[in-house]
């Protein structure tokens, strides 16, 4: 009797995780393949949208240095993803220690209010004031203004995401240093912002990549080709009737991937990423 009862409980548990490793092997190779045909496409002769053993050549890679807008639109990425990261870190850290050390009556309201209306009126729903906005300050196709969107888009959840560090930072440090005569700004500097180091990095490539990958505000706000950035130049590799240049979008991916990929590695390495602070007075 008693075997008969252990025996459907094993085959249940049985099947449960059969049914559990070909659940995680689907989700796996739902991943997998898009960064397979990443890796492979550019260096097939025929890419096609599936994954196959590539016909090997550097040709692709040729064909897109032919482009005149193809290397140019990876330094504008450049430039906008930095001028963002560089705003978005530097007023983030000064807001989130400000609403950490000051008794600001709602303070928590207002980041939340903050965060909030961040999350709800997104880019797009906000791009017509965004754009009647940028007109009127004479910023359209101007890459400053598309940095001053970018940043103040991403400011609210960074400076919620700064607080907890900032937070977690033993205010007996700073007593210390305001004895030897330290200003707010060196307290700020030479204390607080070396031990939230790895908040800021996480900040900072989070910034990064959200502009390397946009796509709305500057196909929106830029009009010079030369001024475009990469994600929207590679939209141009389409014919008039639809047809993707496979090619060229699968060699210039590659290439559009690997700086966010090398800053992400390198940035784990040294600081890694944190989500809250680790450090308790």
């Amino acid at each position: 009797m008693r075997a008969s009862v252990k025996t459907p409980i094993r085959a249940r548990s049985v099947v449960g995780r059969l049914a559990i490793v070909a659940f995680v092997a689907a989700a796996v190779a739902f991943w997998a393949l898009p960064m397979l045909w990443l890796v492979t496409a550019p260096f097939d002769a025929h890419p096609g949208l599936d994954v196959s053993w590539p016909d090997w050549t550097l040709d692709n890679f040729r064909k897109l240095s032919e482009n005149p807008y193809a290397f140019s639109s990876l330094k504008n990425s450049v430039y906008l993803a930095v001028g963002t990261m560089v705003g978005v870190t530097a007023m983030a850290a000064l807001a989130a220690y400000s609403l950490s050390r000051v008794r600001i009556p709602g303070r928590n309201t207002i980041l939340y209010g903050l965060l909030l209306l961040s999350s709800i009126v997104t880019g797009t729903a906000a791009m017509v004031p965004i754009f009647q906005l940028m007109f009127a300050l004479n910023l359209i196709d101007d890459r400053s203004g598309v940095i001053l969107v970018l940043t103040g888009g991403l400011l609210p959840a960074a400076i919620f995401i700064l607080k907890d560090f900032m937070d977690a930072t033993p205010k007996s440090y700073e007593e210390s240093a305001r004895v030897f005569g330290a200003t707010p700004l060196q307290v700020l500097r030479h204390v607080v912002l070396p031990i939230v180091r790895p908040g800021l990095a996480t900040i900072a490539v989070w910034a990064l990549v959200n502009v390397w990958s946009d796509f709305l505000t500057s196909y929106i706000l830029l009009r010079d080709p030369t001024k475009l950035p990469a994600g929207v130049v590679m939209y141009t590799f389409y014919s008039e009737g639809g047809q993707a240049n496979l090619p060229l979008i699968s060699a210039f991916s590659l290439v559009y991937a690997l700086p966010v990929v090398a800053l992400y590695l390198f940035v784990n390495r040294r600081y890694g990423f944190r989500f809250h602070g680790g450090i308790k007075s």
